[in-house]
């Protein structure tokens, strides 16, 4: 008998990176910052006492949110803190989008391709997700906000820096959808600290209906802590406090990603050495013949030559080797390789893979 409902039934979950337990490979899949966070990190870490283990922590990470208020110049009212993105992303979804099922109204719009886990989320909570198709060269339809309004979309949800492909969006740009959408755009920023631009103008500025998704897994390397926030007016924060679980960052995340934020000099000296490195193998591999993406992220989205072997037959012969790149079955994507950014020992491990089985 199942118990399950009819849209869990149908649903095809999330397929996160591979994450392996070998310590030698090389993890170029999941888009980690290769570089340890911050001393202040693991110091904020270690002075978490046993008394502060026993009790609950406290509900709105308000230290948190303080910290975040200063770093991008808002009021901690505009701040909410959540366990990964992803918990905002559902957050957002639930307290947004009516559960009227695939064929309804008031559900989610975003951009194809794009994050998997955004259907995954639609479908979890039974509201219906439009995928727009992105252009040539995977750019943004010009009449996307009128596409999401003609569906009834409560949400728009558009990763910027754009994933997989790395391609950057201008502040104008996501000014004039938000204006002109209307739901609530979600401007998915999880890789922005390796972009040249952001959009907290937008926040600043106040607009009524502009959410940013703020992750502390890519630029901070606290991946493993599962900390995210979000920034926007009082009045969406306070619409997403009241779904928010009671509890739901801990005091170890907490201190970490407070003690990150405010160790920002250290943050930045390892987005610069990933900017350089990725400045370097995008260059080395279109010296290879390869189709890159340029890439405003932590990493490249490539196609090899078409005289060579195929992006899955190049991603099989990495794994063997002991190097893990992403490769996505999905349309579009197919002829791909997406391609974290490593340390420079591990870019020219690397690079020298590729010239021994001569993709």
């Amino acid at each position: 008998m199942a118990y399950e409902r009819d849209n869990i039934h149908r649903l095809d979950p999330y397929v996160p990176g591979e994450q392996p337990d070998a310590t030698r490979v090389i993890k170029l899949n999941t888009n980690e910052n290769p570089y340890p966070p911050s001393p202040q990190v693991m110091d904020a870490i270690a002075s978490v006492s046993p008394e502060r283990l026993r009790v609950y922590p406290p509900p709105l990470a308000s230290g948190f949110r303080v910290a975040a208020a200063k770093a991008h110049g808002v009021g901690p009212s505009q701040v909410i803190a959540t366990n990964g993105g992803d918990e905002l992303l559902r957050l957002v979804i639930t307290v947004f989008c009516e559960p009227s099922g695939p064929s309804g109204s008031g559900g989610v719009g975003t951009t194809t391709p794009s994050y998997s886990l955004y259907p995954v989320l639609a479908q979890i909570h039974d509201t219906p997700i439009l995928h727009v198709p992105r252009g040539d060269g995977f750019a943004l339809p010009i009449d996307l906000a009128l596409q999401w309004n003609a569906a009834g979309c409560r949400v728009g949800l558009l990763v910027n820096p754009h994933a997989p492909t790395g391609k950057l969006e201008t502040i104008e740009t996501l000014r004039e959808i938000a204006t002109a959408f209307q739901g609530v755009l979600v401007v998915d920023e999880a890789y922005v600290d390796f972009a040249q631009g952001n959009a907290i103008d937008l926040v600043r500025d106040e607009l009524p209906n502009v959410l940013l998704l703020r992750s502390m897994s890519k630029g901070y390397s606290l991946a493993g802590l599962r900390f995210g926030y979000g920034l926007g007016t009082a009045d969406l924060i306070k619409s997403l406090d009241k779904a928010r679980d009671s509890y739901n960052t801990d005091i170890l995340s907490q201190a970490a990603a407070t003690a990150a934020l405010e160790d920002p000099e250290y943050a930045q000296r390892t987005w610069t050495q990933v900017i350089g490195q990725r400045t370097r193998l995008t260059g080395e591999l279109r010296g290879r013949g390869w189709s890159v993406i340029d890439s405003q992220s932590n990493f490249v989205l490539a196609t090899p030559p078409p005289d060579k072997q195929s992006a899955q037959a190049i991603y099989a012969a990495l794994k063997a080797r002991g190097i893990l790149v992403r490769y996505f079955n999905h349309p579009r994507l197919d002829d791909k390789l997406r391609i974290t950014i490593g340390t420079q020992a591990q870019v020219t491990k690397l690079l020298a893979e590729l010239d021994a089985k001569g993709p």
